[in-house]
């Protein structure tokens, strides 16, 4: 990865695998929950997607399995997937903060967040 922030999908697919391994649908409906809704990942994006990961190293397949003769993956984080996502969510933290400390400080002055004098 570089310095350059994560773009959302990846962040996403990233978060959906932090805490367990997941096959395919499972983590579409993961990525589905985590942003309220908001982004529903296609079946080619996802696959692309995933298939871009692996070859980045930022996840693995945990195992390989026959269902309803269908090959099954089920996917993890790699540790340097895993060190990606909290470098990235450390970033998004920090930009956060930052965010807060400024419109509180705006807040405060005259003319509060609009950044317009007040009228008396």
């Amino acid at each position: 990865m570089t310095d350059r922030a994560m773009q959302e999908p990846t962040l996403l697919l990233l978060t959906a695998l932090a805490d367990e391994p997941r096959h395919g649908y499972a983590i579409a409906r993961e990525v589905e929950a985590i942003s309220g809704g908001r982004v529903k990942l296609r079946t080619g994006t996802l696959y692309g997607a995933l298939e871009r990961l692996l070859q980045q190293g930022l996840i693995e397949v945990h195992k390989e399995e026959v269902v309803d003769s269908r090959l099954r993956r089920t996917y993890t984080l790699t540790p340097p997937g895993r060190a990606a996502l909290a470098a990235e969510a450390e970033r998004i933290t920090t930009t956060a903060r930052e965010a807060t400390r400024r419109l509180a400080g705006a807040a405060r002055r005259p003319g509060g967040a609009t950044g317009k004098a007040a009228t008396a």
